[in-house]
């Protein structure tokens, strides 16, 4: 696999994992948000009746009876206005933490995508510059089979598809075939020295094309 193909794997897993991380923090945000406004709701009741009956006691058009009933749920809703608002802070505590969060994950993924992008870029370059070396290669290959002997391309056509990695022809150097890295044994080195150099010859072993150099060992 091109190395970046492998870069841009990475960062699409990367962002893939990043975006439902922010999927999850959005949803614990809004309900966090839900529950402030709740919070937020109840205090805001407490706070309206214990200003009703502030203004009825404070009004004096009650009897001693309802005056003392009022003073008393007055004390109660003092207590429970306290109560919630200790617990309207810590709600509030958690949703600035939720979209703290929040905002440091989308920021995190718009990060990443941006990498995403750019390994991309890089990908597509690389597979072009890929096409343009193999249109190349094929181009050296036309020009190189168009001046050999059609028997002999047709003997390593044949022979790199039964080859495994299509391997049709070998050098040999220091009397080792390099297509399956095995050494010829004595009888094959006498027949490889013998040969002229325009013969066609093969490995004892693979039955690859030997090309014989000055680093053959004969």
């Amino acid at each position: 696999m091109l190395p970046e193909k492998a870069a841009l794997a990475e960062r699409e897993q990367r962002y893939a994992q990043l975006r439902d991380e922010v999927v999850r923090a959005r949803t614990v945000a809004s309900d966090v948000g839900r529950e402030a406004s709740r919070a937020e709701a109840d205090v805001d009741l407490v706070r309206q009746r214990a200003t009703r009956n502030q203004t009825r006691l404070d009004s004096g058009a009650v009897s001693a009876k309802d005056a003392q009933a009022l003073v008393s749920e007055l004390e109660s809703l003092a207590r429970r206005q306290s109560e919630l608002e200790d617990l309207e802070l810590e709600v509030m505590e958690r949703q600035e933490a939720a979209q703290a969060a929040l905002v440091g994950l989308e920021q995190l993924l718009a990060d990443v995508g941006a990498e995403v992008e750019q390994a991309r870029e890089a990908r597509d370059t690389a597979l072009r510059e890929l096409d343009a070396d193999v249109a190349s290669v094929r181009a050296d290959r036309e020009r190189v089979v168009a001046g050999v002997d059609a028997d002999l391309v047709r003997l390593y056509e044949q022979v790199r598809s039964e080859q495994a990695g299509g391997m049709g022809a070998a050098p040999l150097r220091a009397r080792r075939c390099e297509g399956c890295r095995m050494e010829q044994n004595t009888v094959a080195i006498g027949r490889l020295r013998a040969a002229p150099e325009d013969a066609v010859m093969r490995c004892e072993e693979c039955e690859r094309i030997l090309v014989r150099t000055p680093e053959s060992g004969l």
